[in-house]
């Protein structure tokens, strides 16, 4: 589904601040698969992700989704079958702009359009219903500015905006992490939810080992840009992860699940 090929990424090239993140690494992503992604910060998880976006470019190797290479195209037109929600519940999402309007322009991701016909009114039973799903009342208030939401239904909002297309691949970049530990496990409960209702193969960076193995059909870790740990969930307990990764890191432990 997703082949990664002897991919290479450095940053600050030829100055003493020069970091090689990627070295000819490769990595596979199967079909209709939750992999959750872990290491430490520095280790290569959000670069791999802007990488996979778009967001960056690598200096060497391909990234071929559904046999296709992407590496030529920009980010804008990755986002047609690759969806994304961030750590920041804001980043997904206009603040600024209505329910309606923010669901209305992730309906029309890469079409052109103009202002004036943004919001299709044949589908605004749709929207509702859609939303609706998500259990927070947020179907009674097109009309509200996502600025006014809290963080949980700025989170659920993106993420039901990411997965309404039924993207091909998407990538979670530790969606939960800014939120509180009850709204966080029902943002959880919420992601899987739809990616098993809508089949869709996902990436998901997480912090939390119990999420990790609660959520995830493969577990994956990366330190220094290689992968040191990959395998199938059932296959590892919560304390042989972080066995494993305090053993890589120490002084930095493995966030615990609350």
């Amino acid at each position: 589904m997703l082949d990664i090929k002897n991919m290479s990424k450095s940053f600050n090239i030829g100055t003493d601040n020069e970091t090689n993140i990627f070295t000819s690494f490769d990595f596979h992503i199967n079909k209709g698969e939750c992999t959750g992604i872990l290491g430490a910060n520095g280790c290569g998880k959000s670069t791999l992700f802007n990488i996979i976006s778009g967001a960056i470019i690598q200096e060497e190797g391909d990234i071929v989704l559904n046999g296709d290479n992407i590496n030529r195209l920009k980010e804008n037109e990755r986002a047609k079958f690759i969806g994304r929600v961030h750590q920041n519940p804001s980043a997904g999402v206009s603040p600024s702009l209505t329910i309606l309007e923010n669901i209305s322009l992730s309906d029309k991701k890469c079409q052109k359009f103009g202002l004036r016909k943004l919001i299709n009114k044949n589908k605004i039973n749709q929207y509702r219903e859609m939303l609706s799903t998500l259990d927070l009342g947020l179907e009674n208030k097109l009309d509200t500015e996502v600025k006014f939401l809290s963080g949980g239904q700025r989170q659920s909002l993106s993420l039901l905006m990411a997965t309404m297309n039924k993207p091909e691949l998407l990538l979670l970049d530790e969606h939960t992490a800014a939120l509180d530990p009850k709204t966080s496990r029902l943002i959880m409960e919420k992601t899987k939810e739809l990616i098993n209702t809508h089949s869709i193969t996902t990436m998901m960076i997480s912090h939390n080992v119990r999420d990790a193995i609660k959520y995830s059909d493969r577990i994956v870790m990366l330190d220094k840009g290689r992968v040191i740990l990959d395998v199938k969930n059932g296959c590892i307990t919560e304390k042989e992860l972080l066995n494993i990764y305090n053993s890589r890191n120490s002084g930095m432990m493995f966030q615990e699940a609350v």
